[in-house]
C-alpha cells in the first residue's frame, strides 16, 4: 500500500501526540548539524526499540514548526514493523519518557486509524501567539513564551482587523515563498482576547499555514493595535499579494501550536488524498 493510503505490508502506522519547548531546537525538521525535534525523537525511538539501520525511523508531522516555535498539541506518525510494534509498542511511551530530553514529551502512542496521515489528514491547525504590553515588561517566568511589545495594544482594534482576513485567500503577502508551493489558505478563525494576567493572546486557526504566515499576520495586526496603522491595513496588504516593508515577521518564542484537528475516522483517507491537490482560487488557473 502506498504512503498516500497508509503503511506498507507488514507495517503498523503509529500516531504520536507530543509537545515541546522550541527554544532549544532549530525547528522541527531533521538537520545534519543542528538540534531539531524530529532528530531527537527519531533517535530516541530507534534507541528504545533497538532498531538497526535496516528499519528506518521517519516521522511525518502535522505542522513543521520553525526554530524557536513551541508546540503543546503537535501530532506525528511513523510506520513500524508489525512484529516490533506487537513486542515493544506498549512500552514505547514509558521508555521515551526516560530517554527524551526534558524539552520534548510524548503524551500518547497508539495505532492510527485506517487512512490516517498526520499531515494530510488534518483539517485544521490552531496556534496561539502571546503578547505582553505591560510597560514593565514580561513576567520573567513567561519570558520564553510571550513577546514583549513596548506600547499598549488595542485588542478591539486588532479584532476589527482580524475579521477582514477570514476566509480563503492567497496569503502570499504573509508567506515566505517556496518554489512550486501554493500560498492559498483558508483562515477559519482569528481573534484576540485579553487574559486575566493581562496578556493579549491571538488565536489563529486555518486548514494549513505557509512559512512565516502566523508571525507575519500577527506583526501586521500589532501595527493596528498600537495605533501605527488603521484596521484596514492588514487586509490591504493581503490584497496586494506581495510582502510589505512595514510588516515584520515577529520573533518565534511567542508562538505555540496548540492543537491539530482531524475528521472522523471514516473520512481520514478522503481528506488525506484531497489535501494533496494543489489549490487555486476561483477564476485562477
Amino acid at each position: 500500500m502506498s504512503e498516500e493510503n497508509g503503511p506498507g505490508a507488514g507495517l503498523v502506522r503509529v500516531r504520536l501526540d507530543l509537545s515541546y519547548d522550541g527554544a532549544g531546537f532549530s525547528g522541527w525538521a531533521r538537520q545534519r548539524t543542528q538540534r531539531t525535534v524530529q532528530g531527537e525523537l527519531e533517535a530516541a525511538i530507534g534507541t528504545v526499540l533497538r532498531l538497526d539501520d535496516s528499519v528506518p525511523v521517519e516521522l511525518t508531522v502535522a505542522g513543521r514548526t520553525d526554530a524557536g516555535v513551541h508546540a503543546r498539541g503537535q501530532v506525528a506518525h511513523l510506520d513500524l514493523p508489525q512484529d516490533v510494534w506487537e513486542a515493544e509498542g506498549g512500552k514505547l511511551r514509558r521508555r521515551l519518557a526516560g530517554r527524551l530530553p526534558w524539552d520534548v514529551r510524548v503524551w500518547q502512542v497508539a495505532p492510527a486509524p485506517a487512512g490516517f496521515n498526520a499531515r494530510f489528514s488534518a483539517v485544521w491547525r490552531r496556534y496561539a501567539y502571546r503578547v505582553g504590553d505591560h510597560p514593565g515588561g514580561v513576567d520573567p517566568l513567561l519570558r520564553g513564551h510571550v513577546l514583549w511589545h513596548d506600547r499598549p495594544v488595542d485588542v478591539a482594534a486588532m479584532n476589527t482587523a482580524a475579521d477582514l482576513l477570514l476566509g480563503e485567500h492567497d496569503f502570499a503577502a504573509y508567506c515566505k515563498k517556496r518554489e512550486g508551493a501554493t500560498t492559498i489558505r483558508t483562515l477559519l478563525d482569528l481573534h484576540w482576547e485579553r487574559t486575566a494576567d493581562g496578556l493579549a493572546v491571538a488565536t489563529v486557526r486555518a486548514d494549513a499555514f505557509c512559512h512565516n504566515m502566523v508571525r507575519a499576520l500577527i506583526g501586521a495586526m500589532i501595527l493596528v493595535g498600537d495605533g501605527h496603522r488603521p484596521a484596514e491595513f492588514p487586509a490591504e496588504v493581503l490584497g496586494g499579494r506581495v510582502r510589505h516593508s512595514a510588516v515584520k515577521v515577529l520573533r518565534p518564542h511567542g508562538l505555540t501550536l496548540e492543537e491539530v484537528g482531524y475528521p472522523a475516522d471514516d473520512q481520514l483517507a478522503a481528506r488525506n488524498l484531497a489535501a494533496r491537490n494543489k489549490r487555486t482560487l476561483p477564476g485562477c488557473l
